[in-house]
């Protein structure tokens, strides 16, 4: 179970997980078993937003003629072996001699304000003998460091596999076939969306850290010798934190020309993932850049980048803009035998826009958390974002007012197969509950609807109604929510 903590000091994390748990958004896995720290469901709610996240993703990298690929969860141990995994993909963890808990030793040096990371169990030891760490739960002494491998094998018929960690070499591995596909071209942009693993030390924070998580990987291919494929062209100002901790607010047309960012192409693909992060809702003003620092990078990247998100007054990576160069085919055509390049000898270069889909949940739930002055919660999400973009409902439970509501609500659901009926309780706390699972529109069946076949629509965000409306004139346009009449009250309210 997710420990909430109640009262005053409830952080708008610990809200939504609250409200995610109670209205039907997320979950902790096997509960009635007692839970599993790091494993998560989808409610009925979380499952549609999610749909949707993935789906303005897609959008996103389809418009510039991505192509999508879907490859397995389990990878054979060569391959891994081959990108590096196997023996890099480690973290360095310490266990608490009296309540037993592990921690990663780069998260507890940070909450002291050491930003340096340990490249070793030695220099590890050292920081925390300098710092004088004690455990963050317990105040207890700490054991000695060792290394903690984060992906989770699998042994079958006497071979290993694992279960991946990114779903990046499912991509690289099918080059050849993909450049085939793509008539021997580059650039080449292929995207895949899909469970990630690892064995995380401490999972916590609800979606935030888990061992199975959901991923929107980007590999964007490019011809080594050739810069500036992709421009960016947005006058945006933007906040860019350097790797020497420098802060920028400059637009990504001015940092590439200011060498703030390598080149052209990398810039580009920030905006992508910005015009992302913005369409699917999450609030701009939230939203920085930070630059890894060389002892951060992961042993595959040249440069990154985090798209970053500030929940709690804290930062959390929610996307990773990677400069990988030519690491991953050089590597896979080292080790496998097989000719990965093109034209020629060379080997593609590669920028990877990798997306935490669960942690992008999360920061959409928060930007669209708003809480009213009678203290209920109002989730307001973009409208083409919201699992219910109406709700119908029966004025009350009487006078053949439910009867005439699902005879409407039928005719509305064949045009928008995701809107909701509901007659349970006072309009009020129907309104209530609509607001806060992010419905914006609802549509009320009244007296005046059995006399002159008209309703009432109330908007979400400002709580206002139109009165009168003929109610066969919402069922003309599909989907739901381009019916001009929505339209209008949604442009009203801007």
């Amino acid at each position: 179970m997710y420990p909430i903590r109640k009262g005053r000091n409830m952080g708008e994390l610990d809200e939504i997980i609250e409200i995610s748990k109670r209205r039907g958004f997320f979950w902790p896995s096997f509960s009635i078993y007692g839970g599993v720290a790091g494993l998560n469901d989808y409610g009925p709610l979380g499952s549609v937003l999610k749909d949707r996240i993935y789906r303005e993703w897609k959008s996103i990298y389809a418009e510039i003629g991505g192509i999508e690929i879907d490859t397995p969860s389990v990878t054979p141990e060569n391959v891994l072996k081959a990108s590096g995994h196997v023996d890099r993909f480690l973290d360095i963890a310490v266990g608490c001699k009296t309540c037993k808990t592990k921690f990663k030793v780069e998260s507890i040096l940070a909450d002291k304000g050491v930003e340096s990371v340990p490249e070793s169990v030695e220099s590890a030891r050292k920081m925390i003998e300098e710092v004088k760490v004690k455990c963050p739960k317990c105040g207890g002494e700490l054991g000695e460091p060792f290394e903690f491998h984060l992906m989770f094998p699998i042994d079958s018929n006497g071979e290993r596999y694992y279960l991946r960690p990114e779903t990046a070499q499912g991509i690289f591995v099918n080059f050849k076939l993909l450049l085939n596909y793509n008539r021997g071209k580059l650039p080449m942009v292929v995207y895949q969306q899909g469970k990630g693993y690892r064995n995380e030390i401490s999972p916590r924070q609800g979606l935030i850290r888990q061992k199975e998580f959901n991923m929107a990987e980007v590999e964007v291919f490019l011809d080594p010798e050739t810069n500036s494929v992709f421009k960016p062209d947005s006058n945006e100002k933007i906040t860019l934190l350097d790797r020497d901790g420098q802060t920028h607010t400059k637009s990504l047309v001015e940092a590439v020309e200011e060498k703030i960012i390598g080149s052209e192409d990398h810039a580009y693909f920030l905006q992508k993932t910005f015009e992302f992060a913005v369409r699917i809702g999450i609030d701009r003003n939230r939203l920085r850049f930070r630059q890894h620092r060389k002892d951060e990078l992961a042993h595959y990247s040249k440069d990154c980048w985090d798209l970053e998100f500030r929940m709690d007054n804290s930062w959390v990576e929610i996307t990773g803009i990677s400069d990988r160069g030519t690491f991953d085919l050089g590597n896979h055509q080292k080790t496998s035998g097989e000719n990965l390049s093109f034209e020629g000898e060379k080997i593609a270069r590669v920028i990877e826009p990798a997306s935490g889909i669960d942690r992008m949940f999360m920061a959409v739930l928060i930007s669209a958390m708003k809480k009213r002055e009678n203290g209920y919660n109002n989730l307001s999400l973009v409208d083409y974002m919201a699992p219910y973009p109406v709700a119908v409902l029966p004025l009350q439970k009487k006078d053949g007012l439910p009867e005439k509501a699902r005879e409407i609500f039928s005719k509305i659901k064949a045009i928008e197969p995701y809107a909701y009926y509901d007659e349970s309780g006072a309009i009020g706390r129907r309104y209530a509950r609509q607001d806060e699972i992010g419905t914006p529109y609802c549509i009320t069946i009244d007296y005046d609807t059995l006399e002159k076949d008209v309703v009432t629509i109330r908007d979400r965000d400002s709580t206002g109604q139109i009165t009168g409306v003929p109610y066969k004139d919402l069922l003309t346009h599909a989907p739901f929510l381009s019916n001009p009449i929505l339209r209008r009250i949604k442009n009203s309210r801007q």
